[in-house]
């Protein structure tokens, strides 16, 4: 007789009713941060490749860009694929085969010579790797392993990527100005590989793994099987949430979340900056501090959506963003100088503090399936850094400096603020998959 799914809990329950003193959970919220740090490592390099393959190759800015572009989409595109295959395989095999590719793909670029191969490689074996485990990584761990206290982890596993960035930033810039660009290559590659064991060895799937309650659950939660058919579960909750006001509105705020961080900052801030007479390793030392104030800004933000109404919160998010934007040309200098830092501080505080809210809203709106179409409002995130980093590059061919960039990415923000507040609140209705 088949077992009920009862039956399957209680034999998967474990026997003592003593619980740790710390629960498991924290420590694959640890396991999941040191990961996702690690594999930043390749998110600081873009921006300090432009001006050498330029000087090297000769390639116009906004061929590179386009390449970075390229990365940058599919990084998106990949994450609701990603999370589906995350409940079909496993997250420690479909995180540990990302690593991998990642690590390839940058390891290769040191013998490239044509652009197409900056566009396999970086673009295209990067952009798979890293989409792979972006965000729905840490929402698939966020949602499998805590009840409460979501925001304020979905808000620290954000932050790791700015960890990571802090890390790596100020050493790969050493290297591309002191050796060359392909040192930091092949740093990039190790430390993917690095973190895969790493992964293999600490990083579980499920609560019921290791006999265990998600945190803050009252009742024990067996292992669902295995979902197969992950890329059809994937289109057919897309198909269904496009169906609904909210999808677009957090996806069109996303995107301009997108174009004005990943796209536009960390792809042309340091170039921008250069063009002013401000040295490389200067430049990307103010990116690792974003990297800093970004920690504490998206934790604070975490701790906020577990207190206040999202939506307002996006909003003010993304209107002070449009304003800091607003005045950049007017700070770039040769030199670092007050204002700046100001700059530099008050947007790290805001670069991705938009994470927690919107994921707030997805689980809001469409329950268990919150983390695919998490994926798909992340695919539009990167859909609009990967037209801005290209276009960027474009205007500075074009225009000779960013200004025109910077001053559309403010007047952006300004309407993703106004989306926000249209956003509608109300109690969570899963999205309907096709069996």
């Amino acid at each position: 007789m088949p077992q009920t799914t009862e039956a399957i809990a209680a034999a998967q329950e474990p026997k003592s009713s003593r619980s740790p003193r710390i629960h498991r959970a924290w420590f694959v919220a640890a396991v999941t941060f040191v990961t996702i740090t690690g594999a930043a490592a390749f998110r600081s390099l873009p921006g300090l490749l432009i001006d050498p393959l330029h000087q090297e190759f000769g390639w116009s800015r906004g061929t590179i860009g386009a390449a970075v572009s390229v990365n940058l989409a599919l990084y998106g595109l990949t994450a609701p694929f990603a999370a589906a295959l995350m409940d079909r395989f496993g997250i420690r095999r479909v995180v540990a085969v990302a690593l991998t590719v990642i690590a390839v793909g940058s390891g290769l670029t040191v013998w490239m010579t044509t652009a197409w191969q900056l566009m396999l490689c970086w673009g295209l074996l990067v952009g798979l790797g890293s989409g792979s485990m972006a965000l729905a990584f840490a929402a698939t761990v966020t949602n499998r392993w805590f009840t409460t206290r979501r925001g304020l982890v979905s808000g620290i596993l954000t932050a790791a990527s700015a960890s990571g960035q802090l890390i790596f930033l100020p050493l790969l810039s050493w290297m591309v100005e002191t050796y060359d660009w392909r040192p930091a290559a092949v740093t990039v590659s190790l430390t993917a590989l690095a973190v895969v064991p790493f992964v293999w060895l600490l990083l579980r799937d499920h609560p019921a793994d290791v006999g265990q309650k998600p945190y803050g659950a009252e009742e024990f939660v067996p292992k669902p099987e295995p979902v197969t058919g992950a890329a059809r579960r994937t289109v057919t909750v897309l198909l269904s949430a496009v169906r609904t006001g909210p999808f677009w509105l957090l996806a069109g705020t996303f995107a301009i979340c997108g174009a004005s961080t990943n796209g536009l900052i960390q792809t042309h801030f340091v170039p921008a900056a250069h063009d002013h007479g401000m040295p490389v390793t200067a430049a990307a030392s103010l990116l690792a501090v974003i990297g800093v104030f970004d920690v504490a800004g998206t934790i604070a933000s975490g701790w906020f959506t577990d207190r206040f109404e999202p939506r307002r919160l996006l909003a003010v998010y993304y209107a002070l963003r449009g304003i800091s934007l607003l005045f950049l040309p007017m700070l770039l200098a040769p030199s670092v100088h007050p204002p700046m830092i100001f700059f530099i501080v008050f947007y790290g505080l805001d670069w991705v503090a938009t994470v927690p809210p919107t994921l707030a809203l997805c689980r809001e709106h469409y329950g268990e399936d919150s983390a695919i179409v998490f994926g798909w409002v992340l695919a539009s995130h990167q859909v609009g850094a990967a037209l801005v980093a290209f276009l960027g590059g474009v205007a500075r061919d074009v225009f000779g400096s960013y200004d025109m960039v910077w001053y559309a990415s403010g007047a952006l923000c300004a309407a993703a603020a106004l989306m926000a507040l249209v956003i509608r609140q109300r109690a969570a209705v899963p999205v309907a998959v096709a069996a």
